[in-house]
């Protein structure tokens, strides 16, 4: 890890659920509201890639404007289900002083359902934040089965919600970061710290 850059979960949510963001078409994002969890076409064979970030969702789509992510959806998941991601998660890139060795990191990724990524969290004029990184989780297989299948409780679409963000923060970057999903430290174990890499004492205790 680089020294002085912070690796915090930080998510909406209460005591039950978790908002994590994807973005697609129309094609795969209507289907999905209207049964209230992904249906075909979603593909169940492909990694899938959830963002507890507002903004980092807002990066990756290009304010929900790039082609294929027109369609921004707040997914409720369980916080059993976020937690058993986590848990499971594997970085998606060897890092030296972390990994035990190339061959190490190699050989965890082998059956792992869960890559765990860490990339620069956004300002409300997608500029990355230098000090700060954002927590992405790429589910395969068993995750992706357990997440469309167990873990939602909600489907929302933002995509409105995102385009007003981006348009206020043309006028006022105070105006647009009022207008943020209240997303703060997620409690996670010490142990489960270690285990996804991030940043010692940046999390709340569980």
């Amino acid at each position: 890890m680089v020294a002085g850059v912070v690796r915090q979960v930080r998510a909406l949510y209460d005591g039950a659920s978790v908002a994590v963001y994807q973005a697609y078409s129309s094609e795969i994002a209507e289907p999905a509201l209207a049964a209230g969890r992904f249906v075909e076409p979603f593909g169940m064979g492909r990694m899938t890639w959830i963002k507890p970030s507002f903004l980092w969702m807002a990066y990756r789509s290009g304010w929900g404007t790039k082609p294929g992510q027109t369609r921004v959806l707040r997914v409720d998941i369980t916080r059993e289900g976020f937690e058993w991601a986590l848990g499971r998660g594997v970085l998606s890139h060897y890092e030296a002083g972390f990994h035990e060795s190339e061959a190490a990191w190699k050989a965890s990724l082998t059956g792992a359902p869960v890559r765990i990524q860490w990339d620069p969290e956004q300002t409300v004029t997608l500029t990355p934040e230098p000090r700060v990184r954002s927590i992405q989780i790429g589910l395969s297989g068993e995750a992706v089965r357990r997440y469309v299948n167990e873990w939602i409780v909600g489907l929302e679409d933002v995509t409105a919600e995102m385009h007003r963000v981006r348009d206020l923060a043309q006028v006022s970057r105070s105006a647009a970061e009022a207008e943020l999903p209240a997303e703060r430290p997620y409690p996670i174990s010490d142990e489960l710290a270690v285990k996804i890499a991030a940043s010692p004492g940046a999390h709340v205790a569980g």
